[in-house]
């Protein structure tokens, strides 16, 4: 049995995790999927601790993190020791990065600008059931929109992140091909440079432990139970052009 750690991404809880939750413990797996702090106080250490606190000493632990999840997951895969980390569409930082200048450091609008030039300008919509939900059933949708939270803080979103490297555990990154937030071919140059690993590709939104939940499920199971055995990538750690 493996503990799969989930780290939801900003605005989000970890309801938002909850369908690829109940898939993983079908297949055996403990899951922990907790609530990051909303406090307007909160830094990426402190949600890094809460999610350590709610892991507790469950052993073998995989952390995956969705979108902004990013910023945070590193850090709960140093502090827990932890035998794999996976990113799903997230945010990849480099050291010293605050998240506030992520989009520009990686060519965000650019990127947003070039795939919105291919889909008549959905990527990139202000709709969040265009841009975020738009393979979601819709009372998921609604469900999820109900349940926005105010996720990161401003300190959070204003901090450097704080490793020196990037943390010695087997990384994977998986992107969704559907994604009207973060257009595909943006993760598919950023995770070679950043990570150096080819992505995984999954057919869903940006929105897809929502709207794929069996098939994510099924991926992080097998990167659980094979490839994440791997030996670590090697980051370039560069801050993107």
């Amino acid at each position: 049995m493996t503990t799969f750690v989930l780290i939801h991404g900003a605005g989000d809880s970890g309801w938002s995790w909850h369908l690829v939750a109940a898939e993983l413990r079908a297949r055996g797996h403990d899951v922990v999927a907790p609530d990051l702090p909303d406090a307007e106080s909160a830094d990426l250490d402190t949600y890094a601790a809460a999610v350590v606190a709610a892991t507790g000493d469950r052993p073998d632990a995989i952390v995956a993190a969705h979108s902004f999840g990013a910023f945070t997951a590193p850090l709960v895969a140093d502090r827990l020791a932890a035998r794999a980390l996976v990113l799903v569409a997230g945010m990849i930082p480099a050291p010293g990065e605050r998240p506030a200048d992520w989009w520009a450091n990686v060519g965000y609008q650019d990127a947003v600008r070039a795939q919105a030039a291919r889909d008549g300008g959905l990527t990139g919509s202000d709709d969040p059931y265009v841009c975020y939900y738009h393979d979601v059933p819709r009372p998921l949708a609604e469900e999820a929109l109900r349940r926005e939270r105010a996720h990161p803080s401003e300190p959070a979103y204003a901090q450097p992140w704080p490793l020196d490297a990037w943390p010695g555990v087997p990384t994977r990154f998986v992107l969704f091909r559907q994604d009207r937030c973060f257009p595909p071919q943006l993760f598919r140059r950023l995770a070679p440079e950043r990570l150096g690993v080819t992505p995984d590709e999954l057919d869903a939104g940006h929105c897809g432990a929502l709207s794929r939940p069996a098939a994510l499920a099924d991926l992080l199971h097998s990167q659980g139970s094979s490839s994440l055995r791997s030996s670590a990538p090697r980051p370039s750690n560069r801050a993107g052009r």
